[in-house]
């Protein structure tokens, strides 16, 4: 099985940003959320929610571009989260809830 890295964007309530890398991705976000580091940067702030990330083969890809995104200004990484989720929604909501099998019916377009 192929291992991936990933790069992602954590936010809190008020919008503090944190950027990290891992090749255990599930994991951290877990360890994020239930703040596992009490001492860390995200428990004191808390900012568990997963708003943006993007994935990757090689691990020192995924470092060089987290060394990149965190040169950027806040404004430019507001710009990187609101275009792909406008919503500023947790990505890392629905993991791990049974998804709906498929019926084998498709529902009719919606006509207006």
């Amino acid at each position: 099985m192929q291992e991936f890295a990933h790069i992602y964007i954590l936010s809190s309530s008020f919008k503090h940003l944190y950027i990290g890398v891992t090749t255990k991705f599930e994991q951290r976000i877990s360890d994020h959320k239930a703040g596992t580091y009490p001492n860390s940067f995200t428990s004191r702030y808390n900012i568990n929610q997963l708003v943006y990330f993007e994935r990757y083969t090689d691990i020192s890809v995924a470092i060089n571009r987290e060394k990149q995104l965190k040169r950027w200004s806040r404004i430019k990484k507001i710009h990187l989260i609101v275009a792909l989720n406008p919503d500023w929604r947790d990505l890392s909501l629905e993991w791990g809830k049974p998804i709906e099998s498929f019926n084998g019916q498709l529902s009719p377009p919606t006509t207006f």
